[in-house]
């Protein structure tokens, strides 16, 4: 770093994005993409909107904010447009946080939940897990602290019911509760429909995952208008424009593309399924996953050999390092040819190995 660099963020260590390589092909199950193209009315909306990028984009994301509305359910004063779900997580941090309202997370989840306290000055608690992985939400419940659950959690993909997240949310009535539920399309329960019922609570999702836009940056977050009005004064107070023309229209035909939608989804849950039993088969421990990726480990070959091994044959995993992940690999879940590929590929690994 320079030595113009800021005293303040110093010691500040950045998120680690998942690999993005360029030259060689890989079978690509590391960053959670999906394994299929944007939809069709998705592409052509962006497509046309593309003559426009001389103008700018329209702040208040009216026509999206019209669209997601009818669809999701809400009024167009409760849900704001980000660039990216991260966009939005980092304004709860800033908007929720302080010195007073310190923030809890679980030890093993989303690794940006660290950085964006750190990056905003915010005491956090970082609580384990059980062996088993999964949150002990009596940990949550009166804890009187800004919550941020990740549900289904990542990189472990278990979700919590919906029961779990209302007691969290209704014990917790002087502090905001942010669920972020960047995968809750394949297979968990969305507390989207108790925004109405609770004030202080925030529910986040993304269109990277189950709408097949990881490259077109779109977020948002659903909450009482009064949480979104804070958070719009801190979205225009850094990046008014923060969703661009194209991204709005991709998104608008995402969602109203409701068909495809679904099928990804189905189609991603019958591949995640196969997937499990398929490496129970061959030994593997297998989380329950709800999301579109796989956490799992072998008893004969550790995590980051498996991961070099797979690299090496052109399939690209996820792999922590920390003590307690480091037994096992993230997959993402692809289309059924790229799944039965890594399998095949894994069980000559394991061969190799006896």
């Amino acid at each position: 770093m320079s030595r113009f660099f800021s005293e303040k963020y110093k010691k500040l260590t950045p998120y680690t994005p998942g690999e993005q390589p360029r030259g060689q092909q890989y079978i690509k199950l590391n960053t959670n993409e999906s394994p299929f193209p944007p939809s069709a009315e998705a592409q052509r909306l962006a497509a046309a909107e593309s003559a426009r990028l001389a103008l700018y984009s329209d702040p208040e994301c009216r026509d999206l904010v019209a669209a997601a509305s009818e669809i999701l359910g809400v009024s167009p004063d409760e849900i704001l447009f980000t660039n990216g779900s991260d966009e939005i997580l980092n304004f709860a941090f800033m908007a929720f946080c302080d010195k007073d309202h310190p923030a809890v997370f679980p030890d093993i989840t989303y690794g940006f939940y660290s950085v964006f306290a750190e990056l905003n000055r915010v005491p956090y608690t970082r609580i384990p897990l059980n062996p088993d992985f999964t949150i002990r939400v009596e940990d949550y419940v009166g804890v009187g602290k800004t919550v941020f659950l990740a549900n289904p959690n990542a990189p472990t993909g278990i979700a919590l019911p919906l029961s779990d997240i209302e007691n969290i949310v209704r014990s917790n009535p002087d502090h905001v509760v942010v669920i972020d539920e960047a995968y809750v399309d394949f297979g968990a329960q969305s507390a989207v429909g108790l925004t109405r019922k609770y004030e202080n609570l925030l529910v986040t999702q993304t269109f990277s995952k189950s709408r097949s836009l990881a490259g077109a940056r779109l977020g948002f977050g659903i909450g009482c208008p009064s949480l979104i009005r804070d958070l719009n004064t801190l979205k225009y107070s850094t990046n008014p424009y923060n969703v661009n023309r194209m991204t709005m229209a991709a998104g608008i035909g995402a969602l109203t593309d409701r068909e495809y939608f679904l099928k990804n989804c189905r189609a991603t849950e019958r591949t995640r399924a196969w997937t499990t039993e398929a490496l129970k088969t061959l030994g593997f421990t297998v989380l329950d996953s709800k999301a579109n990726f796989v956490f799992a480990a072998h008893s004969k070959i550790s995590g980051k050999l498996l991961y070099q091994k797979l690299k090496g044959s052109g399939i690209l995993v996820r792999h922590f390092d920390s003590e307690r992940l480091t037994d096992f690999n993230r997959i993402t879940i692809g289309n059924m040819e790229q799944m039965q590929t890594l399998i095949n590929t894994i069980k000559i690994i394991l061969g190799d190995l006896s």
